[in-house]
């Protein structure tokens, strides 16, 4: 009994946790570790509400659909972009703007993408418990394949959307007259990111597919590269928020 509940919650974390050590090795200044910890652990306690109310809209959406004049194609993008990807960024956000942003150790740039970063991780380990808690384990290659798969590509995906709305947000403390404009720009590009990503691997049958869509998100981090680069080298600041 105890080894069926450790394996399934093995798997659910260890991809969160690859990256994360992956990401935090290329950290110059790294982050206290218990603030690391409190941080990933915040973005799993922020999935619940995200997936109530995730539920709780996309139930709106399908209720009013049979009132609104909207054609099928709307409503599936209504739900990718808006019901999932949309929430599910603000709810990273707001477990990064409620606790790591407040603290006197978030004094430099780079610590919007990391933190926000690090939340996306403990969020995307709850959403993979969730996705093998449904799985056949009376066949283990399947759940094995489904972590896999999810370590490729969900997990990377939240990883790399709020790294993305995190540089945008550490910008932003830069920019006070435009502070709004570089918000709602990196909620909007992170948004965007991860609907395509889900509006992608819906429906895709082979795992030849699935690489090319893991190639591409690769192509988009080094596409992103020369952006992260520029937040290093923006000066510390004592308070940033």
């Amino acid at each position: 009994m105890i080894l069926e509940l450790f394996v399934p919650a093995l798997l659910a974390i260890l991809p969160s946790y690859v990256w994360l050590l992956f990401f935090l090795k290329n950290d110059k200044n790294p982050e206290p570790n218990i603030r690391i910890l409190a941080t990933f652990l915040i973005g799993m306690l922020f999935a619940v509400p995200a997936f109530f109310t995730e539920t709780g809209i996309l139930a709106i959406v399908d209720l009013g659909s049979e009132e609104w004049p909207i054609c099928i194609a709307s409503i599936f993008l209504l739900k990718i972009f808006i019901a999932v990807a949309l929430i599910e960024e603000i709810f990273k956000y707001l477990s990064v703007k409620l606790f790591a942003f407040r603290h006197q150790e978030f004094d430099e740039p780079m610590d919007a993408p990391i933190y926000m970063m690090v939340s996306a991780l403990g969020f995307a380990a709850v959403e993979n418990s969730l996705f093998l808690s449904a799985a056949d384990w009376t066949k283990p290659e399947i759940p094995l394949a489904l972590a896999l798969i999810r370590f490729l590509g969900a997990t990377f995906l939240h990883a790399l959307s709020s790294a993305l709305f995190g540089c945008f947000i550490a910008l932003s403390f830069y920019h006070f007259k435009k502070r709004k404009r570089y918000f709602w720009t990196g909620l909007f590009l992170a948004t965007l990111l991860h609907g395509s990503y889900n509006f992608l691997i819906i429906g895709m049958q082979s795992y030849s597919q699935f690489l090319l869509l893991f190639v591409a998100l690769l192509g988009v981090s080094f596409l992103l590269l020369p952006f992260f680069e520029k937040i290093k080298t923006l000066k510390s600041i004592c308070k940033l928020n």
